[in-house]
């Protein structure tokens, strides 16, 4: 199930725990994902916390939000560059897409195989996708107060197993949200510092998530074929995603 998105904006930007975890991801995509200039960014789920870092530079961004979801303007006071659309058939042509990230996409979709089939299909050659998911074994998959005690949490291993299934090959691996989530001011005001040890220790055992960076394979195993790009279209306003698709001059 997806969690409501007025829910998941209370959370990312009006307490101080989800303040905490956006930037504690944010410095892992950008560990990762350090510039992408020139290139099309997309998110799915709820990642626009995410994508801000690349909108100075990428020549375009767009945040698409699942209708079971919902969606929201954003960013904020800015041209609109989020998108309602169903989960499974995304508003966007084959193989335009070079960095790709799911945030809340993955776990609580019905069809998650469906939603694999997409991020394939939107990824262009030499595209990169990253998945940001609940750690089974971490505190956070067990605390249903934040948006990361929703869906099928996953291990390594699973998350590993479904990428590779649908055509991705796992590129590199981290792990964030060490603290625990507790709005309490000592863990939060102990938050960076806990991050930083987690890191060194136990990566993949206390992390609050898993994150995955992959490639698209060239040859990819056979699936359930996407929709035609015909019969696609987009629910909810989207004129910020237009004003970006022209050339620029």
């Amino acid at each position: 199930m997806h969690v409501d998105v007025l829910d998941l904006r209370n959370f990312y930007y009006r307490t101080n725990l989800g303040r905490v975890a956006q930037r504690a991801i944010r410095n892992k995509v950008i560990e990762i994902w350090p510039e992408a200039k020139g290139q099309t960014v997309a998110g799915f789920g709820f990642a626009a916390p995410l994508l801000r870092p690349f909108i100075a530079d990428a020549r375009r961004v767009v945040s698409l939000m699942p209708g079971q979801q919902g969606v929201m303007a954003w960013p904020a006071g800015e041209e609109n560059l989020s998108v309602l659309c169903p989960e499974t058939m995304w508003p966007l042509p084959t193989g335009m897409v070079d960095k790709l990230i799911l945030l809340h996409g993955l776990e609580t979709g019905d069809q998650p195989n469906l939603v694999l089939e997409e991020c394939n299909r939107v990824l262009g050659p030499g595209g990169r996708a990253m998945f940001i998911v609940p750690n089974r074994t971490g505190m956070w998959a067990r605390r249903d107060k934040t948006p990361f005690g929703y869906g099928r949490p996953y291990s390594q291993g699973q998350l590993d197993a479904q990428l590779r299934k649908a055509g991705f090959q796992p590129e590199a691996h981290k792990s964030a949200l060490f603290s625990p989530p507790s709005h309490k001011r000592f863990w939060l005001r102990s938050s960076q510092l806990l991050e930083s040890m987690g890191t060194r220790v136990a990566t993949f055992v206390a992390g609050g998530v898993l994150i995955v960076e992959v490639s698209k394979q060239a040859y990819r195993p056979a699936g359930t074929a996407a929709a035609p790009l015909a019969k696609r279209s987009i629910v909810g306003a989207a004129e910020g995603v237009a004003a970006q698709t022209a050339e620029p001059v």
